[in-house]
């Protein structure tokens, strides 16, 4: 894993995304099969036509150690883009997760097998191998582009992208949104008189505006 993406692994996706005023989060259906699933790590991108995921068997072969793979297939629920099979593949030669606009199947497998989904739901039909498909260009998953490359950052909240131009300025970002935020709650947590003059002093400046 590279030294940025292991910065971005303790990120939560909610600073991340405040960093990027909420403008390249995935649609809020695409979540980990588990909770505790957590991603930081480059896009190896995958655009594949509805049921067919051959490119996908391509790309986990062409993809590196720690990449992300992720997968435009165009919001289908139908058919399944992998099953447990498949996930194992990618999780032995060292992706470090996948994102797809779609859905698996042989989730209970999955889940056994620890390896971080993110995925619009299950689904019983397998796709087909025609052969379609293509790696590593510009796509569309869950209403956000995403370059090659781009990091990929998900936890239980969902996925975030960070443009690649963007990350280090990003990754600054939200590690100040993040110890803002976790000295604000130290502040007053537990302290009834400290939320109220928090509360206080908060809605004074928004009716200032």
């Amino acid at each position: 894993m590279s030294t940025i993406a292991s910065q971005y692994q303790n990120v939560p996706t909610t600073c991340i995304s405040d960093a990027l005023q909420g403008l390249t989060n995935m649609d809020s259906s695409i979540k980990p099969l588990k909770e505790e699933y957590r991603i930081a790590g480059r896009a190896f991108t995958v655009q594949m036509p509805i049921g067919d995921n051959l490119t996908v068997l391509q790309a986990i072969r062409e993809a590196q150690p720690g990449d992300v793979l992720v997968i435009d297939a165009k919001g289908d629920t139908y058919q399944a883009i992998a099953g447990d099979f498949i996930v194992g593949l990618a999780q032995t030669l060292g992706i470090q997760g996948i994102v797809v606009d779609g859905v698996i199947r042989d989730i209970i497998g999955i889940k056994q097998l620890d390896f971080p989904v993110f995925c619009k739901g299950t689904a019983v039909a397998a796709s087909a191998k025609a052969g379609w498909g293509q790696m590593n260009v510009p796509i569309s998953c869950g209403g956000t582009s995403i370059s090659p490359g781009d990091m990929i950052v998900g936890d239980a909240d969902g996925v975030v992208v960070i443009p690649q131009s963007r990350e280090q300025q990003i990754l600054s970002q939200a590690l100040d949104k993040l110890a803002k935020d976790q000295a604000r709650e130290a502040s007053v947590s537990g302290n009834p008189d400290a939320v109220r003059a928090y509360l206080d002093e908060f809605l004074a400046h928004a009716k200032r505006k």
